[in-house]
Formats: structure tokens, C-alpha cells, sequence
């Protein structure tokens, strides 16, 4: 393998690793009850400090 070719291999692998932790925050970040889509109703009853998804 040629110096060339490894650092094709390396660009195409780090690009492979960047999408795939751009996904992995996007499913995150996402609140996993729903409110921050929109499709769950929030929950009044709770207090709001204290409390982490």
C-alpha cells in the first residue's frame, strides 16, 4: 500500500466516523419523551428543576 492510498483510506474513514457521530447527537439530542417534537404533552405535575433525561 502506497502512503497515497492510506491517506485515501484515512480521509474516507474519518468522513464514515464524522457522519456517523453527527448521528449519533442528532439521537441525543433528541428529548425522549417527544416534547421537544412536539407530540407528547408536557408533564405540569413535575417540578422542573431536578429532574434529567
Amino acid at each position: 500500500m502506497t502512503e497515497v492510498t492510506k491517506l485515501d483510506d484515512m480521509k474516507q474513514e474519518l468522513e464514515e466516523l464524522r457522519a456517523l457521530v453527527n448521528t449519533l447527537l442528532t439521537i441525543i439530542m433528541e428529548e425522549a419523551d417527544g416534547v421537544q417534537s412536539g407530540s407528547a404533552q408536557p408533564q405540569t405535575n413535575l417540578p422542573r428543576i431536578g429532574y434529567s433525561m
